[in-house]
């Protein structure tokens, strides 16, 4: 879907964009047939099952069902947004990427601001980072910290850390660059003192840039250096790149390392030096809240790298966090979430500097979300105590209630016999009769509702074989009318759709249009996609198949069909409208007669 651009602008991006220089140049091509061939960057394999169609402009992998046009490989590679895969295509080809529907002064105005600031921000990283190595007495103490913290130079190098020094260098020299007042104000950069002198928000601390996705500089955060009454930590104000909802620390290496390999799990800490910590201890995978509560924006982030994450935070984490509400929000967006248990008073920098095997253990002692909610719970009551194990007994069922799973409801029930010592059939009668207050679900016959799948999928199969055929020009396909079928799935209607129109217009139908007009993630086209693998639509084999299935979709619409009239007449009363009902009845069953002959 083009997101408001201007269809003309998305068609010349792509046409200046070939999908086999742009994919050729993350992974290895061969060229066989009239494809060419690589593993599939997106999931493990040994045999090439990654096809890319260079005639149509699009790619499919028949192991994963991954699929998509040039603009979609670039988002799943580079692990981006619809706009910033436009923004690397148009870069790619020197094309200026329209802000919005139609170039108005508005949207200019809005660039320039976002260039501006963007600079301020690059030009403060090197101005910190310049500070650091200057030689300046005043760094000492930001040296001898990244010393004590055992942060080696090729580790400080690639986070970019650096210092300020004192309130008044950087404004000095950022004014020098020519920035306006506004645009230091509103970069986050710098704030106004009580004399309105411009001075450096971060003065006097250590300085983490904060880099998004795209390599850019959007925020700083800053470490005191000595005991005052100030936060320790600080980040610069929310601005036009920075959003704390939006942002994870560290997610530029991630999407570095996503280029490299692929990433089985990400490992989510609190702050900056647990992720430098991990991540020079060969942790690479981590990256950080910046001590927020996680949100969803963050949750999908990091769905874009894996689905499977280790939450490690500190190793008290279970007595102050009570609240889980940053852990359902991941579990909300199907993620899998793993809790990394940590001894109690040490956060992960404290246990990586035991040794990386140290830390290893913590990991491979991971709990699944449930488990830890009753871990949780278990830190909160003092189980001696009658009253207390009774609380915890009742707020534990509440939540083995909720898992869908069977067997982990048994596994959990018997941990919880473990702990508290009350029987395994005391606890499991609680958590029935809990589960009474539950909606009861009407479930049909098991035989009907096999049938029923059954015949579903039938159709599902007959449907996708006659729109595959269709979309790939199968020679047997191409005089056939698909207006003669009605497709119930919504995705098949909207394929049969650009199918007719095109034809009607005298085109060429073309599979790769069909990524922007279908959603992003649409598992039924990949299932049609994966049609056109080998020889399924090509010989006698598979001309039989096109036709038997288009007689079974027709087969099931006069079956339908003679079911809506014969209840039609038997609920008429008026005579003449019920011999306009009979005369379609009876050319519907002479249909039907002739389609099993």
């Amino acid at each position: 879907m083009s997101r408001g651009l201007d269809p003309r602008f998305m068609q010349e991006l792509k046409a200046k964009n070939n999908i086999i220089e742009v994919i050729g140049g993350y992974v290895a091509l061969d060229r066989k047939g009239g494809n060419h061939w690589a593993c599939c960057p997106f999931h493990h394999e040994r045999t090439p099952s990654f096809a890319v169609n260079e005639a149509e402009q699009f790619y499919h992998c028949f192991g994963c069902g991954e699929s998509g046009d040039v603009v979609k490989f670039v988002q799943q590679i580079e692990s981006t947004d619809f706009m910033g895969a436009v923004r690397i295509l148009a870069g790619r080809a020197k094309m200026q990427v329209p802000e919005s529907n139609f170039d108005t002064e508005q949207a200019i105005k809005i660039k320039k601001k976002r260039d501006n600031l963007a600079a301020i921000l690059l030009d403060s990283a090197k101005f910190y980072l310049a500070n650091l190595y200057s030689g300046d007495s005043r760094a000492e103490a930001h040296l001898e910290y990244i010393s004590r913290r055992k942060m080696t130079p090729t580790t400080v190098k690639k986070f970019g850390l650096g210092a300020s020094l004192d309130f008044f260098e950087l404004p000095d020299y950022l004014a020098g660059k020519g920035y306006s007042r506004q645009d230091l104000l509103d970069s986050g950069v710098l704030t106004e003192a009580r004399s309105g002198r411009l001075v450096d928000s971060q003065a006097g601390r250590l300085i983490f840039p904060i880099i998004n996705a795209m390599d850019e500089v959007v925020a700083f955060g800053g470490r005191l250096l000595e005991k005052t009454d100030f936060a320790k930590y600080k980040n610069t104000k929310e601005t036009m790149l920075f959003n704390k909802r939006n942002t994870l620390y560290n997610i530029n290496l991630l999407k570095k390392l996503k280029r490299e390999q692929p990433i089985k799990d990400v490992i989510i800490v609190e702050g900056y030096m647990d992720t430098i910590s991990l991540y020079q201890a060969g942790f690479k995978n981590v990256v950080a809240s910046m001590g927020t509560s996680l949100t969803k924006e963050q949750a999908r982030l990091i769905k874009r790298y894996t689905e499977n994450v280790y939450i490690s935070y500190d190793g008290d984490f279970a007595g102050q966090k009570a609240d889980l509400r940053g852990l359902e929000i991941l579990d909300g967006e199907h993620l899998n979430v793993r809790v990394v248990p940590l001894p109690d008073g040490l956060d992960p920098d404290d246990v990586v500097k035991q040794g990386v095997e140290a830390y290893q253990a913590c990991l491979e002692k991971a709990m699944p979300l449930v488990d830890y909610k009753i871990h949780a719970l278990e830190r909160k009551y003092d189980l001696s105590r009658s009253e207390d194990k009774r609380a915890f007994v009742a707020e534990a069922l509440k939540i083995i209630a909720e898992v869908e799973s069977a067997s982990v409801q048994e596994e959990l029930l018997k941990k919880l016999r473990e702990q508290t010592g009350i029987s395994y059939q005391s606890l499991e009668r609680d958590l029935r009769n809990l589960s009474k207050g539950k909606q009861v679900e009407i479930v049909l016959p098991q035989t009907n509702i096999s049938e029923a799948a059954a015949s579903a999928d039938k159709s599902s199969k007959a449907a996708r074989f006659i729109l595959a055929a269709k979309l790939f020009s199968a020679p047997y396909a191409k005089s056939f009318d698909l207006s003669r079928l009605l497709f119930e799935n919504e995705v098949h209607q909207t394929i049969a759709r650009y199918i007719l129109e095109t034809e009607r217009a005298g085109e060429r139908v073309r599979p790769s249009a069909l990524f922007e007009i279908l959603d992003e993630q649409c598992p039924e086209f990949n299932e049609i996609l994966d049609l056109n693998y080998e020889d399924k639509l090509s010989g006698a084999v598979a001309e039989r198949f096109f036709l038997d299935s288009v007689a079974a979709l027709e087969g099931e619409q006069l079956e339908k069909t003679i079911a809506r009239l014969s209840a039609e007449f038997s609920n008429e009363t008026d005579e003449k409208k019920r011999k306009e009902i009979a005369k379609e009845l009876q050319e519907a069953i002479l249909h039907r007669k002739r389609l099993k002959k």
